[in-house]
C-alpha cells in the first residue's frame, strides 16, 4: 500500500436505488465522477462494482454515512455500513466511513448552477455526491477545514 497521503480512493454513495461512485488520489485531495450503480433496495450489481475495483484497484474505500443532522444513526446509516462491510469482506479492500451529511443536496446544487436538469429521479447525482464523499475524506486526512 502507498504511504498515507498518496493513496488511489474509491468512494461510494450508497443508495437504494442508485450508488455513485468517483476515483481520486489522496495527494491531489479531489475526485471525479465515474458511475452510477443501479441498486435493487441496496443491493448493487456486484459485478460491475467489481469491474470499478479491478480497473481502479484503489489503497481505500471510501463509503458515506448519511448521520442526522443532530449526529444520530438511520436505517440508511446501518445500510450503508452493511454496504461497506460487504465491500471488505468481498474485496478485501480497506473500507472506512465519512459523514457524507448534505453532499446530495450540494450535488444538486452544483448541477442546477451549472443548469442541468432538476429530473433528480432520471438524472441522478449519486456520483458527484461520491466525489464530495471522497474530498470530504481527504480534508480530513490532513486535518483541513472544509
Amino acid at each position: 500500500m502507498p504511504d498515507t497521503g498518496n493513496r488511489r480512493i474509491l468512494a461510494f454513495d450508497f443508495g437504494t436505488r442508485r450508488i455513485g461512485v468517483a476515483s481520486g488520489q489522496e495527494l491531489l485531495g479531489t475526485g471525479q465522477p465515474l458511475a452510477m450503480i443501479p441498486a435493487r433496495d441496496g443491493i448493487p450489481d456486484w459485478q460491475q462494482v467489481e469491474k470499478l475495483l479491478a480497473e481502479w484497484q484503489p489503497d481505500i474505500v471510501v463509503v458515506g454515512l448519511p448521520l442526522n443532522m443532530d449526529d444520530t444513526e438511520n436505517d440508511m446509516c446501518a445500510r450503508a455500513r452493511k454496504f461497506g462491510k460487504r465491500l471488505h469482506g468481498r474485496y478485501h479492500v480497506p473500507v472506512e466511513m465519512v459523514d457524507e451529511r448534505l453532499t446530495s443536496f450540494e450535488a444538486k446544487g452544483d448541477v442546477m448552477a451549472a443548469g442541468g436538469s432538476r429530473d433528480f429521479g432520471r438524472h441522478g447525482v449519486d456520483d458527484r455526491a461520491a466525489v464530495l464523499i471522497l474530498e470530504t475524506w481527504c480534508r480530513e486526512q490532513t486535518g483541513k477545514p472544509d
